[in-house]
């Protein structure tokens, strides 16, 4: 997509005026007690939005009108093919205000408005209309049984179903929760991240304008450690899906044991590998591919590439093509439609990246990077790293970041790279880069990773499930394969002779 030049993005970043309130049962809503927590733009440093902070008792609130939905009937009691038509409606109304959705996206968490309006709302968009086509294509099955009697299994939806989502992808991620979660007649109750929470609350708003019922979709803005622990610990959430760190699912398992035991679909850390073999067919697009896996939106992807291991023989020119490469994602106003990279997060989470990296300084080499970056009042911006030279168990070969720093580290043979690869807690993708056909079969095979890409980083796509093994958790986000995550399987036993 080109830029669409007639847009002055800083002129209508200036012009936002985000609704901030709660989305409960079909209308907005102030948090009970009236609290709001400021939206803080990371790239500028300044507030541009007041965001409620939800309480328990909004979660209730929440929890409450999506039960009332679903045992009404309203989504749940209508067919699979009006759903799907609903659900169209809503993409529509959400790609109508593509432009409005991307700001606030970059505004929220720093990416590069290029890649908002280019790859997150796009993508959302196409989310949600792919789970509106499955909706009536999931047929019953028929099993064999004995002569005199037949038996139906079919797929039921939950009932009530809590979304958590990160700050990284806030519109995606949360469009890959609650696209096919609504496709199958569930009513949802969504938390996203409290430093992204304002597409959220528009996708939400968009949905009853498309036709969905109230109480079908609600959005409770606020912390983790309200919200996202009443919606672990409610007896009237049926499923809970979450994508977040590794140390949060664990804390989810607790909360599910010690209630309902409500069903959970937890994405959780990663710390992806990138094999680079001798006999790659060429070494410089190995390394741009390394860059894109390694540096894009900042580093801040749960399946970044940031373990690469580069077999010896080409090692120098891979480092050489590789900082070459990373120039591209170098941060700079996100408003901007060529910049590569944006801003972290927010100022405390590039602390924890300066941290990091210093740390890593006295046990290896900084290749390329390692600064800090001051923009304006803004402290949220970290140059593109890499590290060699360290330790396999050093915490930033170990330690999942999620910034844009990458370590480098060489191996001798097939075996090698695959110990060194797996040689991690997590399981969530990997990458193989190599021109022989049998050593790619081979390795793919070894690797534990939930999505291998062979001579290509981190693919993905809605046809093909995304989640990992390990700590990386379990479940599977997108495909056909994601609508497990919120049915029950219900067998129908007749026995007629």
């Amino acid at each position: 997509m080109e830029e669409p030049t007639s847009i002055d993005w800083h002129a209508r970043a200036q012009s936002l005026t985000p609704d901030g309130r709660l989305f409960i049962d079909g209308v907005r809503a102030h948090a009970s007690d009236g609290a709001v927590v400021s939206s803080i733009n990371p790239a500028t440093a300044q507030a541009f939005a007041a965001v409620a902070a939800g309480t328990t008792h909004d979660t209730e609130r929440a929890v409450a009108a999506a039960r009332a939905s679903f045992e009404a009937g309203t989504w749940s009691g209508l067919a699979a093919a009006d759903r799907g038509l609903i659900m169209q409606r809503w993409a529509d109304l959400v790609e109508l205000r593509a432009e409005e959705f991307a700001l606030l996206e970059t505004l929220d968490m720093g990416k590069p408005i290029g890649q908002s309006m280019t790859v997150d709302v796009p993508g959302s968009v196409a989310t949600i209309r792919w789970y509106a086509e499955l909706a009536d294509k999931l047929g019953d099955e028929v099993p064999s049984t004995p002569p005199g009697s037949t038996a139906v299994v079919s797929r039921v939806p939950l009932g009530v179903v809590a979304a958590i989502t990160p700050w990284n992808y806030p519109m995606e991620i949360a469009c890959w929760k609650i696209a096919p979660a609504l496709a199958v007649g569930n009513s949802v109750v969504l938390k996203p991240a409290s430093e992204s929470s304002l597409t959220a609350l528009l996708l939400a708003e968009l949905a009853v304008e498309a036709g969905v019922p109230a109480g079908v979709l609600n959005v409770v803005t606020g912390s983790g450690r309200v919200v996202g622990e009443a919606l672990a610990r409610h007896r009237g959430v049926d499923a809970l899906t979450f994508t977040g760190s590794t140390a949060v699912s664990k804390r989810l398992l607790v909360a599910s044991g010690e209630s309902n035991m409500k069903r959970l679909s937890l994405e959780a850390g990663g710390k992806s590998a990138n094999l680079v073999f001798a006999d790659v067919e060429t070494v410089e697009l190995a390394a741009e591919k390394a860059a894109f896996g390694a540096f894009y939106n900042q580093g801040e992807v749960c399946s970044a590439n940031s373990r690469i291991y580069v077999q010896r023989p080409v090692l120098d020119a891979f480092i050489s093509a590789f900082e070459l490469a990373a120039g591209s994602y170098a941060p700079g106003d996100p408003l901007d439609w060529s910049t590569g990279g944006g801003a972290l997060v927010n100022e405390s989470h590039t602390d924890d990246i300066e941290r990091a990296v210093d740390a890593g300084r006295s046990a290896g080499d900084i290749l390329f990077g390692g600064e800090r970056i001051e923009r304006g009042a803004s402290r949220a911006f970290y140059a593109p790293t890499a590290v060699a030279g360290l330790d396999a168990k050093h915490p930033l070969v170990v330690d999942e970041l999620f910034g844009p720093v990458a370590t480098i580290i060489a191996f001798d043979d097939e075996d090698d790279a695959v110990h060194q690869a797996n040689d991690s807690t997590y399981g969530l993708a990997a990458s193989v880069w190599t021109s022989n056909f049998a050593r790619a079969h081979r390795v793919a095979d070894r690797l534990v990773a939930g999505t291998v890409s062979v001579n290509t980083v981190d693919a993905l796509g809605l046809t093909t499930p995304f989640g990992g093994f390990r700590e990386s958790g379990f479940g599977r986000d997108l495909s056909r394969h994601a609508i497990d995550n919120y049915v029950g399987l219900k067998t129908t036993w007749f026995q007629h002779g």
